[in-house]
């Protein structure tokens, strides 16, 4: 009962700390937020651009994963030290957990953006090959991703609805599609548009060389799925690795007390431990570093 309440103190401190963060950080996103101009204030939200190098968590939200972690770190550091007050002033480092989920988070959607971008030039070749204008086979390739993916909160779709609305406002297609390349922060995007734009400029035969352009990037984005089903074998295993050393460590202090005694109540026994915990904690970082393979 008393290890439930510590447990439970601790994480309602993280959450404090967390609390007083976010209004502080609050109060600089909506000075931001005044500041900034909507060029579609009456748009619906399926219409809206997306940043995708940004990410807004919700306040719930980061109370969710800073409790989560803050519960994590508190069993690996009573794991490790078999100290409820070593434990409970680990967990304030559970706030730096929000800041990684985010970027996993912003990393998954321009993945997934990806992956239907690849869907999006298939259709917008096939559109233009069959003659039409670039205005006109943005439509079709609309109609043929809606097929692909009903949903209109899909990346992809959401997209190409707001570059169809803006070309029926009389937008230029090349600045339609370039703040599109910025905002998707992917290097296929901005390769495409970069083509894109210099061969409507210079006049060039726009089908072939979207076509050609099209391939390449295709063939690239295949590699990249192909490369990320190899390592998922080698992600699971880097996982494993990561909590093997503390099922270990709990195993033994269980099975083997007063082997593990020294390890927990001398001082030099908890500056292995904590030397350990330093370890693993570099040791994932950097596999996640050599699992991260850029094409």
């Amino acid at each position: 009962m008393q290890a439930v309440l510590i447990v439970i103190s601790a994480a309602l401190m993280a959450l404090t700390i967390s609390f007083l963060i976010e209004k502080a950080r609050n109060r600089k996103i909506n000075k931001a937020q005044i500041n900034m101009k909507s060029e579609f204030e009456n748009m619906s939200s399926n219409d809206a651009a997306i940043d995708y190098e940004m990410y807004s968590m919700r306040r719930k939200e980061k109370l969710l994963y800073t409790s989560i972690a803050a519960f994590v770190v508190y069993i690996v550091g009573f794991i490790f030290y078999k100290s409820h007050i070593i434990s409970i002033l680990l967990t304030p480092l559970a706030l730096v957990y929000p800041s990684i989920k985010k970027r996993e988070i912003i990393k998954k959607r321009k993945n997934e953006l990806l992956i239907q971008f690849k869907e999006a030039l298939y259709a917008l070749s096939t559109s233009l090959s069959a003659g039409k204008s670039i205005e006109i086979a943005f439509e079709e390739a609309l109609k043929d991703l809606l097929i692909l993916y009903p949903d209109t909160n899909t990346y992809i779709v959401r997209e190409f609805q707001y570059i169809v609305r803006r070309l029926e406002m009389n937008e230029i297609i090349e600045d339609v599609l370039a703040d599109f390349a910025k905002r998707a922060g992917l290097e296929e995007v901005s390769s495409f548009v970069d083509v894109f734009i210099t061969c409507k400029r210079t006049g060039g035969n726009i089908v072939e060389i979207i076509k050609s352009t099209s391939n390449m990037i295709v063939d690239k984005i295949h590699i990249k799925q192909d490369i990320e089903t190899i390592l998922a074998q080698k992600k699971f295993e880097q996982k494993l690795l990561n909590i093997i050393p503390v099922f270990l460590i709990l195993v033994l202090s269980s099975s083997a007390k007063d082997y593990m005694q020294p390890v927990f109540t001398t001082v030099l026994g908890r500056a292995m431990m904590t030397i350990a915990i330093v370890l693993l904690a570099v040791s994932y970082f950097i596999s996640k570093k050599i699992m991260d393979i850029e094409v």
